[in-house]
């Protein structure tokens, strides 16, 4: 009988305060952002910038399965004692980040059309979302790359180190922004290039942690053989979980892209007032996700390791510490939220409209905190197929309610469709995972 390893609060901690920490430089970056081209006061260009950035994250979120999956696929090989550490599931992902990315680059026009036609950006915004989308698509490469190198470090519990590659991104991101808009006045461009700046020294400074680890390029190389990249039972499984993953992110981003194409439709002023309680909404997501990146860690080892009460134990404590942390959040929202909203917007109307709806985004802090701690068990157990569908049932549900409570309720009754479909993925995944738990461990 295999003894479990006992998985303990401090265990939990270790790996999602890190996690926390890093995601939340995200969010921030991204407020920064949104801070120093609103306090310009044009509701057109902050409008732009939003939809510009809109367009280039659905496209993106769709490869995000090379940081989930390789999260997943690493932390079983660390469970599982593999003598490479799972330095093989990144090579491949690693691969892979490098041929989408150039792609993406190569399909900028037509991107930046098709994203015109379902996003609809006004003739005021049209010329800040152009400029910012054709630059941000350039650093397409280097995103997709830190997401393999993030999952291989979080894979490995490394929460430390990814919590550094993240602030490096950021961090970059934040001090080059405001220096090319503030100190040399170049607008949304400044904005657009900051981020650009900022992924790829994370990107340079990630590999040569990776090889740093392993003693060198030399030995790391020497590691992973050219069969064992190209394996084929190996690449087949990739490309499975990939695909499924690759469907449930899309999704998830189509919920998020009509939500946004709805109020666009609303006005400039009503769609930039929106943007900053979506960031809001980004914040909450990015605190409960770090707790869901410890669940990943945690239950991918267990399976590993074949320990069903370590996967258990790691569900519990990971899914305790995120509603307090809902909790938390939800009271910091309804305190401080009209303050952020002044700070981040110059513009009076929007600053009114924005604060009129401070509640039930406050709400999402409690309606989220069990689809992001059940979606990174599921990813940690590598459940490709069963997210997906998850994810599919949940969005149809969302939709439903969506148009109808928009038709009735307007904004609000969009704001009340996206907590029906947190709480959706909740249920639906629990469902799932009970079904499939006797199939994880034998």
């Amino acid at each position: 009988m295999i003894k479990s390893t006992k998985v303990t609060h401090k265990a939990v901690l270790s790996i999602a305060i890190p996690a926390t920490i890093a995601f939340i430089t995200e969010p921030l970056a991204g407020l920064v952002d949104l801070t120093v081209i609103g306090r310009l006061g044009d509701a057109g260009l902050l409008a732009g910038v939003v939809l510009g950035g809109l367009a280039f994250s659905v496209i993106i979120s769709l490869m995000f399965f090379l940081r989930i999956g390789t999260a997943g696929l690493t932390a079983q090989a660390i469970g599982a004692k593999e003598k490479d550490d799972g330095l093989s599931h990144f090579a491949r992902a690693f691969l892979l980040a490098l041929i989408l990315g150039v792609l993406a680059i190569c399909l900028l026009i037509p991107l930046k059309w098709l994203a015109e036609i379902l996003l609809v950006p006004s003739k005021n915004a049209y010329q800040a979302y152009s400029t910012y989308f054709s630059i941000r698509i350039f650093s397409a490469p280097f995103v997709l790359i830190n997401f393999a190198l993030l999952g291989w470090f979080y894979g490995r519990a490394a929460a430390t180190t990814g919590m550094l590659l993240q602030l490096l991104i950021h961090g970059f991101n934040i001090f080059f922004s405001i220096l090319l808009v503030q100190g040399f006045g170049m607008g949304v461009l400044g904005v657009a290039v900051g981020t650009l700046i900022g992924q790829m020294i994370s990107t340079f400074v990630g590999l040569f942690l990776i090889a740093r680890h392993f003693g060198g390029l030399k030995k790391s190389l020497e590691l992973v053989s050219i069969s064992q990249i190209f394996n084929l039972v190996a690449i087949k499984r990739l490309f499975s979980l990939s695909r499924d993953l690759m469907i449930r992110s899309g999704v998830l981003m189509f919920t998020f892209a009509w939500f946004t194409a709805q109020v666009s439709r609303m006005g400039d002023v009503t769609l930039a007032a929106n943007e900053l309680l979506l960031y809001f909404l980004l914040i909450t997501a990015y605190f409960l996700d770090g707790q869901a990146q410890a669940a990943e860690a945690l239950c991918g080892k267990a399976i590993g390791a074949n320990d069903k009460q370590a996967f258990l134990d790691s569900i519990k404590l990971t899914m305790f510490w995120a509603l307090i942390i809902g909790f938390f959040l939800f009271l910091f929202w309804l305190i401080f939220g009209g303050y952020l909203i002044d700070f981040m917007s110059t513009n009076l109307a929007i600053r009114q409209e924005a604060k009129s709806y401070i509640f039930i985004t406050a709400l999402t802090a409690f309606t989220g905190v069990g689809a992001f701690v059940i979606d990174g068990v599921m990813a940690g157990a590598t459940m490709g197929s069963t997210i997906r569908n998850g994810m599919v049932i949940s969005a149809a549900i969302y939709l439903i309610f969506a148009i109808i409570l928009q038709s009735l309720f307007g904004l609000n009754g969009l704001w009340v469709a996206m907590h029906v479909f947190f709480i959706a993925r909740t249920i639906i995944f629990a469902f799932f995972l009970w079904r499939k738990m006797p199939k994880l461990f034998v």
